[in-house]
């Protein structure tokens, strides 16, 4: 019978490319997105990976949703905390409102998707918690205090959920993209792109299918020892 796979923030991005890969390595994925349900019909249209609906800042909702998933397909083996919004703006013009829901969704929603899962994994001696945090948690980022601090926390989160849960077979680990060649990025003007893979010793953007055979190999049986650890993948633009 086939793993089941969670991917938050499933449907579009990074995220997109993560269920499609995890979805050809033979996995049952179910990804969720918050809010935008052309887009998550268009991509079950075309990749038959099923979608569900719910907020990750809300811890209820996300309890309820896996339950419909695990309802579904059966219990959940992987999951890819992948989900993530900015709300950008120098520290002196950030808002709390933009704090709030930056940490709400990045930081607490890692929280709110992982939690229910946990006992699960626990009682089954298995499981792949892959967290997609970010250059930006690493280095920190001008405009970005909300968001490279939960992207910061998010491996705080991984560190220790891996020695909580090493003797139970389950890992955790993170994946840290760089510049992506998403359609976020793709839409910033070309000059600012420019900007940007000129600060990229490989002299491009990444695709999102590199994080996601990151990701694939981090929930495969062959990563079975790797745990809290930090896959760093920018083209070698940073250092840890």
């Amino acid at each position: 019978m086939a793993r089941v796979a969670l991917v938050t923030g499933g449907s579009r991005g990074i995220g997109e490319a993560i269920s499609k890969k995890l979805k050809s390595e033979g996995y049952e994925v179910a990804a969720t997105y918050a809010g935008n349900d052309e887009a998550a019909s268009k991509f079950t249209e075309a990749t038959g990976i099923k979608t569900y609906k719910w907020n990750v800042a809300d811890y209820d909702s996300s309890k309820a949703g896996i339950e419909q998933v695990e309802a579904d397909l059966g219990p959940i083996d992987i999951v890819v905390a992948n989900a993530g919004i900015t709300r950008d703006a120098p520290f002196h013009k950030m808002t709390p409102e933009m704090w709030h829901q930056v940490i709400d969704t990045n930081l607490t929603g890692v929280f709110n998707t992982v939690h229910p899962i946990w006992p699960g994994m626990r009682e089954r001696k298995f499981g792949r918690i892959i967290v997609i945090s970010s250059i930006n948690g690493q280095k920190g980022q001008f405009a970005q205090v909300n968001y490279a601090a939960t992207k910061a926390g998010d491996l705080g989160i991984v560190k220790s959920l891996a020695q909580e849960g090493a003797r139970a077979g389950i890992t955790a680990n993170a994946v840290c993209p760089g510049y992506i060649a998403t359609e976020m990025v793709m839409a910033v003007p070309e000059k600012v792109r420019e900007s940007i893979i000129s600060q990229i010793p490989a002299g491009r953007l990444g695709e999102p299918e590199e994080i996601a055979r990151c990701v694939a190999f981090l929930a495969s049986d062959d990563a079975g020892f790797i745990n809290g650890s930090t896959i760093s993948a920018n083209g070698a633009q940073f250092f840890v």
